[in-house]
C-alpha cells in the first residue's frame, strides 16, 4: 500500500513558540485515522499541514505523493477534502444547501456565476442523502441545526470524490443526539470499502466511530504513540495524551475514559 502522508520530523514555529516538535507520521491507503489530543496539543496545525494549508519549518511532508515546497498547492488541494470550523465559517448563511455542496467542485463558498451539469447536481443529491439531510437541499444553510450544517460539510467535502479526507473536529458544538448520529454516519463511511482515506481530530474518545483503524495521541506538539487503535489506545497512553490518570473501556466498538477517583483519607 502506498503512503497518502509522509511526514518526517516535521515541525512549526511561530517565533519562539514550537506548535509541533519533530512529528513523523505515516498513513496508507486503506487507513482509517484518529487523532487525538487535548486542546493546544497541535492537533489542527497536524490538520493544516495534512491538507496542505500550510509549510513546514523544517522537516518533509509528503502529501499523496507530493512533497509540500516542490508542488503546486492548488493543484494538489483538490484532492484533498477538508471539513473544519474555518472553512464553515466562510460558508455565506443564505446559500441554498445544495449549491454548498455544489460549489465544492470549483472550490469556492457562495455561488455566483459557474455552472454545473446535471451529473454534479446528482452527487450533491446523493451525498446529502448518504448523510440523511437530503430533504435540507432547499433551505439555507444558515437555517440548519449545527448537527445538520456539520453532516451538509462532510458531504461537501466529499464532492471532488478526494483520495484523502480530513475532519477537523466535526463533533464540536453537537449535543448528544447530533453527536451519535454524527458518529453512525461516520463509521458507515470508515466501513464503505471504496471510501477515501480518512483522517478524524478531536479530543474526545467518545467521539472515535466503530471501523477506524489507526490512532495518533499528542500531547504538547509531540506524539506520544501512533499505529492501530487496539494498540495504541491504552489507559496509560491516553493519560500521559491526557496528563490525567484515566481509566479507559470500550463496549460495541466505541471508547469511552474517566478520570480515576482517588479514595479521600
Amino acid at each position: 500500500m502506498g503512503d497518502v502522508l509522509e511526514l518526517s520530523e516535521v515541525t512549526v514555529r511561530r517565533g519562539k513558540t514550537v506548535i509541533l516538535d519533530k512529528v513523523s507520521w505515516s498513513v496508507s491507503e486503506g487507513e482509517r485515522w484518529v487523532v487525538l489530543g487535548a486542546n493546544g496539543a497541535g492537533k489542527t496545525t497536524l490538520m493544516q499541514i495534512a491538507s496542505a494549508r500550510m509549510h513546514p519549518t523544517s522537516g518533509t511532508a509528503d502529501i499523496l505523493g507530493e512533497r509540500m515546497g516542490k508542488v503546486d498547492v492548488f493543484e494538489l488541494r483538490p484532492r484533498i477534502g477538508l471539513a473544519s470550523a474555518a472553512l464553515a465559517d466562510r460558508i455565506p448563511g443564505g446559500e441554498v444547501v445544495l449549491d454548498v455542496v455544489l460549489t465544492a467542485s470549483y472550490g469556492v463558498t457562495g455561488r455566483w456565476r459557474e455552472g454545473y451539469d446535471p451529473m454534479d447536481v446528482a452527487r450533491a443529491k446523493d451525498l446529502l442523502a448518504a448523510f440523511g439531510v437530503e430533504r435540507f437541499a432547499d433551505r439555507f444553510f444558515g437555517t440548519l441545526s449545527e448537527g445538520e450544517r456539520k453532516r451538509v460539510q462532510i458531504a461537501r467535502a466529499l464532492m471532488t470524490d478526494p483520495e484523502l479526507l480530513i475532519l477537523d473536529e466535526p463533533a464540536a458544538g453537537l449535543d448528544l443526539g447530533g453527536r451519535e448520529e454524527l458518529v453512525s454516519a461516520l463509521s458507515e463511511l470508515a466501513n464503505y470499502p471504496l471510501a477515501p482515506v480518512l483522517v478524524l481530530i478531536t479530543h474526545h474518545v467518545e467521539e472515535v466511530p466503530p471501523g477506524f483503524t489507526d490512532a495518533l495521541l499528542m500531547r504538547e506538539g509531540g506524539v506520544v504513540a501512533a499505529g492501530e487503535l487496539d494498540r495504541v489506545m491504552t489507559p496509560q497512553n491516553l493519560s500521559a495524551t491526557f496528563g490525567l490518570d484515566l481509566l479507559v473501556s470500550r463496549h460495541d466498538g466505541r471508547f469511552s475514559a474517566r478520570a480515576m477517583t482517588r479514595r479521600r483519607l
